[in-house]
């Protein structure tokens, strides 16, 4: 699922000074080197995830949703936003189905609209299910919900839990929206650790990290 928003896209014209984004003023230069350090490391990180087998990619989806049980409990009677795994993510799918018969609701975002929030909506084990944007199976008619807690990938993670996804702002741009904000944990392998991404004003920091090798980080509070 496509997430962290690059501040410069293709063929824009020049800007003078500032510019905004999403709502907030951003120096044009300090955004421009931004979207190139994070395009060069989308490169790194997609290149190294392609090194990682198919057995050992189910290992460690087995490892991360070992880490989620262990950081979330029990989550009978919450709605949890997973994901569809899609370029390699890892794959929550068996735990989707295992929290789903635990007695949680299960959601999956779903592009409705190009570059506008994500809608989250209900999925069970059988439910009908198309091909949204980017050809990416999503639940086909079923209702939308609110989430409690959220699942987001990543492609790499900082030490101050902001996370590198796949440039095109949906997380963030529709976690910022949801009231109240709900628990936002992003998971994904351990190689993804990076110093810092340079947050931009529009980031969302998770609030738990979850990686493969067995790490937990929870932000702490400002």
């Amino acid at each position: 699922m496509a997430d962290d928003q690059d501040a410069t896209p293709g063929g824009e014209d020049p800007c003078f000074g500032h510019r905004l984004v999403d709502g907030h003023v951003v120096d044009c230069e300090t955004a421009r080197d931004v979207a190139r350090f994070r395009k060069v490391e989308r490169a790194r990180l997609y290149a190294l995830r392609q090194t990682i087998g198919a057995g050992d990619r189910q290992a460690r989806g087995q490892a991360i949703a070992d880490g989620l049980r262990r950081t979330l409990g029990a989550l009978a009677g919450r709605s949890v936003a997973v994901y569809w795994p899609i370029r390699g993510e890892p794959d929550l799918r068996p735990w989707m189905r295992e929290i789903h018969e635990g007695g949680a609701t299960v959601l999956l975002p779903v592009v409705e609209t190009r570059d506008r929030p994500l809608v989250f909506r209900r999925w069970e084990p059988g439910c009908p299910m198309t091909r949204g944007l980017w050809n990416i199976p999503v639940p086909d008619g079923t209702e939308a919900g609110r989430p409690e807690v959220v699942i987001a990938p990543l492609l790499g993670v900082d030490a101050d839990g902001y996370r590198l996804g796949n440039g095109g702002g949906y997380y963030d741009r529709t976690l910022v929206r949801i009231d109240p904000r709900p628990q936002v944990v992003g998971i994904g392998y351990a190689e993804g650790a990076l110093p810092t991404i340079f947050p931009m004003p529009w980031d969302v920091p998770m609030d738990v990290v979850v990686l493969d090798d067995g790490s937990c980080r929870r932000r702490q509070p400002a």
